[in-house]
């Protein structure tokens, strides 16, 4: 019997394969350092856990909702007009099982077969294949290291057609940590108002920015470009909730009714209990955010410094997220025990059997002579775990 043609033509998530795959070796008493993580290091903080216990005790374990409680919608609108300096109705607001959903509910709710989504090189692992069941298709735009991996205004307007749907806007970026100017983004909205395009603004990061840079969101630049853009962000990075799954979504409220009548029939309502905690986190926490980005910080500078410091490999200095996108161009056809490092799957496959240091190859983000390497560890972790990588890399021939 034939499977579903579209269903066989998605891809596994390298990033979530490449995690199973050193859990396994750990699982093995291997000493694995894990630089994948797509998810803070931190737990939960306490008030949020305690806001769940509050559910719990009151009773709030039923169905809500399918596109969330008013309550929830509610903070997120006050989110968005402190923080972002946008105004939403309720109406405007779907919540959905992480910002992964929302972002799957999006495509649904916008792409008809054939529509092209330009989504810049390099990209999350899940954009494209989100883009294909949707029945889309991705047309990839290479940016430039000497740009800090941004899409320049030449390539967005030379790669839009009349098949042109939407722009995909990452930023602070996964995998790259790449942050968009206020500029660039005045000029990103000046062409897609001007193109009449889509804009998918995933600003998941948005507060884990470095070295006094503020995230501006591309939305806040006027109504034209605000009815063009669907803004996504959610609970997991910020407040340390991952595995609570919330995410939520702001758009014109045509795009929202769509997105909630996707959801109401494939997951109905996210988790009632993540959904009356995440109320309270919205509301609070500033204080443990910013001391949760210090520490990222401190990370951030240790692992840039050390890297540059290791001969045949280099990174740029991320400007927000939690990763660093390392360069190993010039070691690309050198060998490892008579195996040739032909990209980044043989080069992460080599130092994971070698070091038992695993990272994510970037070809699962478009990029084959990257790796991209998390630093959501600890500043023992990244130790041990360069140190590795520079043992490694000295074996090279």
């Amino acid at each position: 019997m034939e499977l579903s043609k579209k269903g066989l033509n998605i891809s596994e998530s390298l990033t979530l394969a490449i995690s199973a795959k050193a859990n396994a070796m750990k699982a093995k008493g291997y000493d694995v350092i894990g630089f994948g993580a797509g998810e803070p290091d931190f737990d939960t903080p306490e008030y949020i856990k305690e806001a769940a216990r509050e559910a719990l005790a009151v009773g709030f374990t039923g169905y809500t909702s399918a596109s969330g409680t008013s309550d929830l919608k509610k903070a997120i609108c006050d989110k968005f007009k402190n923080d972002n300096d946008l105004d939403y109705k309720e109406s405007q607001i779907i919540v959905s099982n992480g910002a992964k959903h929302s972002l799957f509910n999006t495509f649904q709710a916008i792409i008809n077969t054939g529509d092209e989504v330009i989504i810049p090189i390099p990209y999350w692992v899940s954009y494209p294949e989100m883009v294909k069941m949707a029945g889309g298709k991705p047309v990839f735009v290479e940016s430039s290291l000497d740009n800090n991996f941004k899409i320049d205004i030449a390539s967005l307007k030379k790669n839009i057609n009349n098949n042109t749907k939407a722009l995909i806007l990452n930023s602070p970026c996964n995998p790259t940590g790449s942050v968009y100017t206020e500029d660039e983004l005045r000029d990103i909205a000046e062409v897609a108002i001007e193109e009449d395009i889509f804009v998918v603004s995933d600003e998941i990061y948005e507060k884990i920015i470095y070295d006094g840079k503020k995230h501006v969101s591309i939305a806040s630049f006027g109504p034209d470009i605000k009815e063009r853009t669907i803004v996504i962000n959610g609970m997991s990075k910020a407040y340390a909730m991952t595995g609570w799954r919330i995410g939520f979504a702001a758009a014109d409220e045509k795009i929202i009714n769509i997105m909630s009548n996707i959801q109401s029939h494939s997951t109905s309502n996210p988790n009632s209990i993540a959904q009356y905690a995440s109320v309270r986190g919205l509301k609070g926490g500033k204080d443990k955010i910013r001391k949760m980005v210090r520490e990222y910080d401190k990370r951030r500078e240790y692992m840039v410094e050390t890297i540059n410091e290791i001969d045949g490999i280099s990174c740029t200095k991320p400007g927000g997220a939690f990763y660093v996108m390392l360069n190993f161009s010039d070691l690309i056809a050198n060998n490892y025990e008579g195996n040739e490092i032909d990209g980044s799957l043989s080069f992460a496959d080599y130092l994971l059997e070698a070091e038992k240091v695993a990272v994510v190859p970037g070809i699962a983000f478009g990029a084959d002579n990257l790796l991209r390497l998390s630093y959501a560890t600890s500043m023992e972790n990244i130790a041990k775990g360069l140190k590795r990588i520079e043992n490694f890399v000295t074996q090279l021939a």
